[in-house]
């Protein structure tokens, strides 16, 4: 993995002059008519991501990013693969009694991630995300404090994507680097009952999203399902997994699923999010849009055979 990110930054090297990269947001000077604009993006061969095989060297040749439909200028690339990573794992406490049979799985990711990599698990149930293990670089006691979850009904939380923008904070206190956080929910808000209305229209999750961009952390989910939505209506199902897709796209993150059902394994979910870790760039780009408000993002790549993820859009305020 390392070998294959060494081999793509060194591509980019060649391409790009490699500036000082300004953080996400940043205003310009009242004369300026444009203003910098950092996001996380992972770079993959269709063919890797079909075969869930990584390739030893990607060819990214030359990349595009257009903002609103506009092309925008490139300032730099920069390989983030060797900077400390740090990961907030958010459990939902009332996932079916199912989930437990993942712990395994869940551990073995932890145990498996680099060395410095700093770990958070909290739980949500109720109205609030309670910490089991704050962040810390002892992977062993990341994933010792892991437990399973109650499955009752009466730890089912408001919603999920609280949670969400509570633990954002707290990777203030942490060493620059790259973040991310892992998401295990049935991604029902219930705010407003279990309705089709509440569940794609969330304020809480567009609010978390908001949040995660503008920290540049992305999200990645796994949907799996509650006890009170496991065998549920199908269409609020696929809503909910809806909620949790966007949540990912519009943060730079994926969303893991095995159709409406709980999956058997996590272990394919882990594999293909380590490749996606381990191809981490941040790139820095002009935006010549000053206006307030949200702005769609895409990052292409003039070799078709190389696959982006990236956030879809941010807002700007």
């Amino acid at each position: 993995m390392k070998k294959a990110a060494y081999f793509t930054s060194l591509l980019f090297s060649l391409l790009f002059c490699v500036f000082c990269a300004p953080t996400f947001g940043q205003k310009p000077d009242d004369k300026q008519k444009v203003r910098t604009v950092t996001i996380p993006i992972s770079i993959f061969t269709k063919q890797e991501l079909k075969e869930r095989q990584p390739e030893e060297y990607v060819q990214a040749e030359r990349l595009i990013v257009k903002e609103d439909n506009e092309e925008q200028q490139i300032l730099s690339i920069r390989s983030i693969g060797e900077s400390p990573l740090s990961i907030a794992l958010l459990i939902q406490d009332d996932l079916a009694p199912e989930f437990n049979l993942q712990l395994e799985d869940i551990r073995k990711f932890i145990r498996g991630l680099p060395r410095g990599t700093r770990v958070m698990v909290a739980y949500i149930r109720g109205g609030s995300m309670q910490v089991r293990q704050k962040f810390t670089d002892d992977l062993e006691k990341a994933a010792k404090s892991l437990r399973i979850v109650t499955s009752s009904p009466s730890s089912a939380p408001r919603d999920p994507y609280d949670s969400v923008s509570e633990a954002l904070p707290r990777f203030d206190a942490l060493p620059s680097g790259r973040r991310a956080i892992l998401l295990f929910s049935d991604g029902f808000d219930s705010s407003d009952g279990l309705n089709m209305a509440s569940v794609a229209h969330s304020t809480d999750l567009d609010r978390a999203t908001l949040k995660a961009q503008k920290k540049g952390v992305p999200v990645y989910s796994f949907f799996f399902p509650a006890t009170n939505t496991n065998n549920g209506n199908s269409d609020l199902i696929v809503a909910a997994q809806g909620a949790l897709n966007r949540l990912s796209e519009d943060t730079g993150g994926r969303a893991f699923m095995h159709g409406t059902f709980a999956p058997i394994s996590f272990d394919p979910f882990f594999r293909d999010l380590t490749l996606a870790l381990n191809r981490q760039f941040a790139l820095t780009y002009l935006s010549t849009h000053m206006k307030k408000g949200y702005h769609k993002v895409k990052v292409l790549s003039t070799n078709p055979e190389v696959k982006i993820e990236h956030p879809n859009g941010y807002y700007y305020r």
